[in-house]
């Protein structure tokens, strides 16, 4: 006899981020390391601080005529861009400027998407 599954992986997914939500918490901020072509065509995470990874480096440096203040709270980073590879280079940089924590969404956009995530 097969088994019989009540829960799909997207159901899971999604009532875990309703219990324990990242998205316009408190203590993260998404930055989408993506250009702005990339960002237009598919959206961003609803909240997040776009930052393309060529102007991130001075996004976050405070005596930097391009800071956004953004990059200057006591918050987690969670930085993602289409499939987290610019995003991870780009988390490892800026844990070596000093700012933290930082994590990378594995996967990025396309993983959050794929797990039922919104986009504004």
């Amino acid at each position: 006899m097969g088994q019989t599954i009540t829960k799909s992986a997207r159901d899971i997914v999604r009532a875990a981020r309703e219990a324990v939500p990242l998205v316009g918490s408190e203590t993260h901020v998404f930055v989408d390391l993506r250009d702005g072509d990339e960002q237009a065509k598919t959206g961003i995470i609803p909240g997040a601080v776009a930052s393309s990874r060529g102007m991130m480096e001075f996004h976050i440096d405070p005596e930097s005529p391009a800071h956004k203040p953004e990059f200057n709270q006591d918050k987690t980073y969670v930085f993602y861009c289409a499939s987290g590879g610019r995003s991870a280079l780009a988390a490892q940089v800026a844990m070596e400027m000093g700012l933290k924590p930082v994590v990378n969404l594995r996967g990025g956009v396309g993983a959050w998407t794929k797990a039922g995530g919104a986009l504004e």
